[in-house]
């Protein structure tokens, strides 16, 4: 089934400048992580953490977004729609590892990953026509399936983070730096989810739009941590978590799902 393109011809130039540089750091700050760990993540919980997940960045990340971006040239509309999902997605990453590892000059280049990303993300939507997305959509994604997923898993991963970190900062629980850096990412970047969950559910316009990069973004994450798993016993000499993969794969599907529906409905040629 041949991709609709779109007919409304949006200026992309500073959004592509943008992922370029975002791209550029991604790829140095995954780089350095695995040619210098020891000298870049001084604790064995954060080699743990961050060695195996620099190859995720480099190998799943950095070609999503590449790939995103060759598509919105080509004048696809899948390529418009996840391209900000692909910058969310490494927004996530870089607060994790701002938050979850020494401060260094490297922080810095996590915190730019994160402020041109967002500044990359606000362009692309400036440049969307909204209406003519929803037009398209509509009907075609199960809007309330998918931004029920959307506001359930947003809403479960957000209670959870919050819930730990009041348990951390109470005195209640220990939690690692790399395990703060993750869940303040978590808390930070799912209140979008059930923001896009309802608006999806609503459909409104700007759902649609939105909730097609959430559901990419998320769908990359739980694909990363899945991958994350599997590399963990060869690069950090751990054992492989089963139960935590199974758990992940699981949840995973109930993502996975709708975030095929969206394919699907962009696929569909009506217009």
């Amino acid at each position: 089934m041949k991709e609709s393109k779109s007919f409304y011809k949006p200026d992309f130039r500073y959004a592509y400048l943008l992922s370029i540089v975002v791209a550029v750091l991604f790829t140095g700050a995954s780089l350095a992580g695995l040619l210098f760990r020891t000298d870049i993540y001084l604790t064995q919980e954060a080699q743990r953490a961050f060695v195996s997940n620099d190859l995720v960045n480099l190998f799943l990340g950095l070609p999503v977004l590449l790939v995103a971006m060759w598509f919105t040239r080509q004048g696809k509309l899948s390529g418009q729609l996840f391209w900000p999902g692909a910058l969310f997605f490494i927004t996530y990453n870089a607060i994790a590892y701002s938050i979850g590892n020494v401060f260094s000059w490297l922080t810095f280049i996590y915190l730019a990953q994160v402020l041109l990303s967002i500044i990359a993300i606000i362009l692309i939507l400036s440049q969307l026509f909204f209406p003519q997305i929803g037009e398209h959509l509509r009907g075609k994604v199960k809007e309330r399936l998918c931004g029920a997923v959307l506001v359930g898993l947003g809403s479960l991963f957000f209670i959870r983070s919050a819930a730990q970190l009041v348990g951390t900062f109470s005195g209640q629980a220990t939690l690692s730096q790399p395990e703060l850096g993750v869940l303040l990412a978590d808390l930070l970047t799912t209140p979008f989810w059930v923001a896009g969950g309802i608006l999806l559910w609503r459909k409104h316009a700007l759902g649609y739009a939105g909730g097609a990069g959430l559901l990419f973004q998320s769908s990359m994450l739980f694909v990363g941590l899945l991958v994350f798993f599997l590399l963990q016993p060869l690069v950090a000499g751990v054992p492989f978590p089963l139960e935590d993969f199974v758990v992940i794969a699981v949840m995973g599907l109930v993502c996975f799902i709708p975030f095929g529906l969206f394919v699907r409905g962009i696929l569909h040629r009506s217009i």
